[in-house]
């Protein structure tokens, strides 16, 4: 899920996050940068664009696991291909999510979300007419690098239109809440068009919603363009180690080993590269600040859990348990509408109490909703299975508000949107991760829930870890990093 959708998220694809997706490189986030068009003629006209963008890239996030199996029977592929159709698109929304910030600030948000939408919208047609698994998964690729564009424009484009802060928090709120909606419907709306039509439905259903959205943004207020500087080699050496690495993961096999030193020879590049440029897109200075990155671990490893779970609960309903994929859909609803409405409450707790104890709550829950999940097999009733994803659910909605807030508020303020960024990318990155892993273990029908469970145990170990490094980790003062982290922190960044 980008986040994807998020989140976001989704997903948990970014949209989860609320205030914390990546903002433009210029500016303080307090408003538009001097030079900034001061306001459209209708801000509830392109928060109206902004807000179809959004939930048009991260219904895509959502949408496709429960279509799965429909594509493969049509399509004749196996569950690797399957993978990279998910993948495909996670993988391009994550990695170069760590760059569309700054291109959006070269070209103007106006700019930058129109281009991206076209593209999208014009993909997913190309997804739609696939004639094989090879073209639908370029197709997503070149989905998921639009997506990328969209998002953080699509959040430049509600700043620039609502310069009060309190107007502008309410405005984001909205658009926020637009996400987490496509989130919870995502697998319910695959179910419904696969079952209905066709799996190719799910692709379709974007070219109106692409042109309204195109429609609305031509009437927005053109952004201006802004200097950015772009980490172009950081950038190519991260989408390689990301792709080799999962590329080793799925196919396994000698050309998997050779992914992976090709995976880890980037990876060192990358390193390499981090360490010296000026600009980098990800400041290692950030994983010196404790309570970042244990924050930043703690997402990718809720994702991880959450992302995996969603992947092979799509199939297993389908292809071990003969559901029609309405049915799986359906049965994803109680575990992501919790979401919506427990996301609220963790950041009201959030608030008043601060980021350790819901991220503690959050991850024992979701540790303990993994374990549970374990009991489930092709003869448990479909009203305990619902039941039993919904603790998993429960703790990542604790938990993600909470982490955010807490890397946030670990960082300087004019660094937020760089650290929102890098933990928007990682989750993602997890997420893809955790498919590759997920579909490795689960191979054919026969070992399908033997493979299944052993996911559901390497999920719940890697909570188990980050909940203990959460534990240990030292008190910092809130919305405040220490004075000699946040100095390493700004070193090399501004």
């Amino acid at each position: 899920m980008p986040e994807e959708l998020i989140t976001p998220e989704p997903h948990l694809p970014p949209c989860e996050e609320r205030l914390d997706l990546p903002r433009t490189t210029s500016g303080d986030g307090a408003g538009p940068a001097p030079g900034a068009a001061s306001a459209t003629a209708s801000p509830a006209l392109t928060l109206a664009a902004a807000l179809i963008g959004f939930v048009l890239v991260t219904l895509d996030s959502s949408v496709v696991n429960v279509a799965l199996p429909a594509m493969g029977h049509e399509l004749h592929g196996g569950l690797a291909a399957l993978q990279w159709v998910v993948d495909g698109y996670t993988l391009a929304f994550a990695s170069l999510m760590l760059s569309t910030g700054a291109l959006s600030d070269r070209v103007g948000a106006s700019r930058a979300f129109a281009i991206g939408t076209a593209v999208f919208t014009v993909a997913s047609v190309a997804c739609g007419l696939s004639p094989n698994l090879a073209v639908l998964v370029a197709a997503r690729v070149v989905q998921g690098s639009a997506a990328a564009v969209v998002l953080p424009a699509s959040l430049a484009l509600v700043r620039q239109a609502f310069p009060d802060p309190r107007k502008r928090a309410r405005a984001i709120s909205v658009w926020a809440a637009g996400g987490s909606t496509a989130l919870a419907l995502g697998p319910v709306a695959g179910g419904a068009l696969t079952t209905g039509w066709s799996w190719r439905a799910i692709f379709f259903i974007n070219l109106p919603v692409g042109l309204a959205a195109l429609v609305l943004s031509a009437r927005v207020a053109r952004s201006p363009r802004r200097p950015a500087p772009l980490d172009l080699p950081g950038q190519t050496t991260a989408v390689v180690a990301l792709a080799a690495l999962t590329y080793a993961v799925i196919e396994g096999g000698r050309t998997g080993a050779v992914a992976g030193a090709v995976a880890a020879l980037a990876l060192a590049g990358f390193l390499a590269i981090e360490a010296r440029h000026p600009h980098p897109v990800v400041p290692l200075g950030l994983f010196r600040n404790g309570t970042a990155a244990t924050s930043i671990a703690t997402g990718a490893a809720v994702t991880f859990g959450f992302f995996g779970v969603v992947f092979v609960l799509s199939l297993f309903f389908q292809e071990v348990r003969g559901e029609s994929a309405l049915t799986a859909g359906l049965m994803f609803l109680p575990m992501t509408l919790l979401i919506s409405v427990v996301n609220v409450a963790s950041g009201r707790i959030t608030n008043r109490y601060g980021p350790r104890a819901p991220m503690l709550v959050g991850q024992s829950v979701a540790v303990a909703g993994l374990l549970v999940l374990l009991s489930v097999g092709a003869g448990t009733p479909a009203v305990l299975t619902a039941v039993a994803m919904m603790p998993l659910s429960l703790g990542a909605a604790l938990a993600v508000p909470a982490l955010t807030a807490a890397a946030m508020g670990a960082v300087p303020a004019e660094r937020a949107g760089m650290a929102a960024g890098v933990l928007n990318a990682a989750r993602q990155v997890s997420g893809a991760l955790s498919v590759a892993v997920f579909g490795a273990l689960v191979g054919g029908r026969t070992h399908f829930v033997t493979g299944m469970r052993k996911g559901l145990l390497i999920s719940a170990a890697l909570l188990a870890a980050t909940a203990l490094a959460t534990a240990l980790a030292p008190r910092a003062p809130r919305n405040e990093p220490s004075g000699a982290e946040g100095r390493k922190l700004g070193e090399g960044t501004e």
